[in-house]
Order: structure tokens, then sequence, then C-alpha cells
């Protein structure tokens, strides 16, 4: 056995009304920017009303930015840190999808560090200034069942003029307080509980594959993977019933966790250069459409590992049962009709599509079980689009 890291700061509450237990717990602070998205769903759904009664209850000071897009921005996180620096924050509630929950990680840090956000990136055009202060405390509240952003340290924000969608984290960006609360989801739609329920069973496959995998990561993630296969389908099917959204609650917060101990690998890098092309591209979506291409081309590179996650699906303990599955879960959760030129990915596309994945989020390449280089890359976005 390797050795390996562990190391899990959050706390977690996870049911059926955790988002009361704002009322009482104890806060990081006194004062409060919430941060939500520009959609306005949290307003719509009434979960950013709760939120700001609960805090404003107990006399907690709040202020609200509510500009995060589906993709979020860097402009978005200098523009709501400078809001809480003005209005004196001293920690951040994240309140939304995981976009959301990004954005709130990448502006406490700002709220702490001087300058812009992309002055302390890598990439292709980041300046990699090292931080001089911690974030600022962060309380994640997720409404959806994807990202798993409230267990772990890592924030994905995209600098449009440049093209990079880059993740990025360190220790002081896992949120303190992580309220997940299933009965906020119950108002998502059937295609984006589809889309955020695969991007979670996504981030525990690559967890379980990946060079840096360790024991306590695998037991979770072939765990994720079993409890997706068995309570995405219910979920996008009946969006109002709970067991089915409590399940996908703790998977996707599971799955959060296994990036956390383990990492994903360039098949998250390949969708990132994907949605920074094209922002409307959903990053489950995204993934989904890369998925059956992706992974017949890793298979033979960890067959056993594939077996296993196999048989956590209910198929045979073979490699390939792998894609049988995998193929099943996307047809069951409705988005096998998708293709990558319904968000206007194009074949001239896939040479830089291929270097910007290598460019700016090439680490995950080395934490692949197989070597891939440009050409590998165009030949799964070649066998992706035909699909």
């Amino acid at each position: 056995m390797s050795p390996f890291r562990w190391y899990m700061p959050t706390c977690l509450h996870l049911g059926a009304g955790a988002l009361d237990l704002l009322s009482n717990l104890p806060l990081p602070g006194e004062k409060a920017l919430v941060v939500t998205g520009a959609g306005g769903s949290t307003r719509r759904f009434g979960s950013l009303e709760r939120t700001l009664a609960l805090l404003g209850g107990r006399g907690c000071e709040v202020v609200v930015f509510d500009k995060v897009s589906p993709n979020p921005v860097a402009e978005q996180v200098d523009e709501g840190a400078k809001l809480g620096r003005k209005e004196g924050c001293d920690f951040v509630v994240g309140l939304g999808g995981g976009s959301s929950l990004d954005a709130s990680k990448s502006i406490a840090f700002m709220l702490s560090n001087e300058g812009a956000y992309w002055d302390y990136m890598g990439g292709k055009t980041g300046k990699n200034k090292p931080p001089q202060h911690p974030a600022r405390p962060v309380v994640a509240i997720p409404t959806t069942s994807g990202t798993g952003s409230e267990t772990d340290p890592w924030t994905v924000i995209t600098r449009l003029e440049s093209r990079e969608k880059l993740g990025w984290g360190c220790d002081s960006t896992f949120p303190r307080l992580a309220l997940v609360d299933p009965t906020l989801m119950l108002s998502v739609p059937p295609d984006i509980t589809a889309m955020t329920g695969m991007d979670a069973f996504f981030h525990a496959v690559e967890a379980y594959v990946a060079t840096c995998h360790q024991p306590g990561c695998d037991a979770l993630a072939l765990d994720v993977v079993a409890r997706i296969a068995q309570w995405l389908p219910k979920a996008v099917h009946h969006p109002a019933d709970l067991e089915a959204r409590t399940q996908m609650a703790w998977a996707a917060t599971e799955a959060g966790i296994c990036e956390s101990l383990s990492s994903c690998i360039s098949h998250h890098s390949l969708e990132h250069a994907l949605s920074a092309f094209h922002p409307e591209l959903p990053h489950g979506a995204g993934l989904t459409l890369l998925s059956m291409a992706y992974f017949s081309s890793l298979l033979p590179a960890v067959p056993e590992r594939m077996a296993d996650l196999a048989k956590a699906m209910g198929q045979k303990a073979q490699a390939e049962a792998f894609l049988l599955g995998l193929e099943k879960l996307i047809v069951e959760v409705g988005l096998k009709g998708l293709k990558l030129s319904d968000y206007g990915v194009a074949p001239g596309e896939f040479p830089a599509l291929a270097k910007n994945a290598l460019d700016v989020m090439g680490f995950l390449f080395r934490v692949t079980p197989m070597k891939q280089d440009e050409s590998v890359l165009i030949q799964i976005l070649q066998q992706a689009w035909r699909a």
C-alpha cells in the first residue's frame, strides 16, 4: 500500500431539515456574504429567503451576492470579493448548485488576499502567486446533488478571454460547515437532476481508477457508484421521492469526499476544455457525452478496477461490463439523446480542445492510468462526436 494523506475538516450535517440547523449551530463569523446563482432558482423556490431568515433570526448580518453564472468566471469572483470586503463580511455562505459553492470558496479566498483571483491560478495565463492568507470560512448549502463541492476544497472557475476552465483549491478552501438538505433538491428538474447526478458518478469512477487512489476512497467510490446506479433513475423519474433525493444527496457528497482523498483524471480535463469553449454546456452533460468514448479508451489500462466498478453497478465483474452498465444508466436517466453538436461543438475544434485540456488541466493527466497525448484525445473526441 502506498502512503496517502487524509484531511477532511468539514463538519457535515445531512438529512431532511438540515438547513434549519443554521438557526443554532455555531457560525464561523458575525457577518455573512451569501453567494448564490444569477438564475434566481434559490429565490424562486424559497431557499434564499429561508437562509436569510435563519441567519437574521440569530442576529447575523447578511449581504447577498447573486451574480454567479452556471460556469462561474473570474470576474464574478473578484466582484463578489470586492463587495464582501467593502461590507466587512468575515465569512461566506454558498447556497445553490456546484457553481455557487465553487464561487463561494473562491470569493472566500479573495476576501483574505489582495489582487485579482487569476493572479493565484496556474494554467496558461495565471501568475501562480502564493497566497498570503487562508480563505475566510465557508458554510456550504448545496441545492443539487452533483459536484460534492460541500466537502472538498476544489473550486472550478473560468477565464473567458483565454478559454481556461481551471480547478484549484487548498486546505483553507474546504468548507467549515456543510448543511446538505435533500428537501432543497425536490424542485430540481429531471434533466438537471440527471446531469448533476452523472457528475457525481464520474467523480467516484475517476477517483477509483486514478493512480493516487487509496483504501478509504476505494470503499467510498464503489458505494457511490452502486448508490447512483440504483437511485439516480428514481430521482429523475420521481422528483418528489424524498428517499431518492436523500440517497443522491449522500452519493454526491460522498463523491466529493472521494475527490479530496484521491483525484479526478483527464476525463475532467477534456470536459473543462469543452465547456471553456462552450460555456452553455452543462458540466455533467459534457462528461456524459465524452464518457463512452473516454472509458472505452481507458479500459485496457485498468481492467481489474473497471471490473470492480461494473460489479458495483450490478453487472458482471468484467471490465467490458462497465461500459454496458454506463450506457444503461445514461439511457435510464434520459441523457442518451444528447449530442456534442447540440452545444455548438464542431470537429474543427478538436485539436484546440485537446491542446487546451493538456495545457490548462494537465496535472490530472499525471494521475490518469494511461499516457494520453493530443492524438489520443482527438480520437476520443471524434468517437464521442460520432456517437
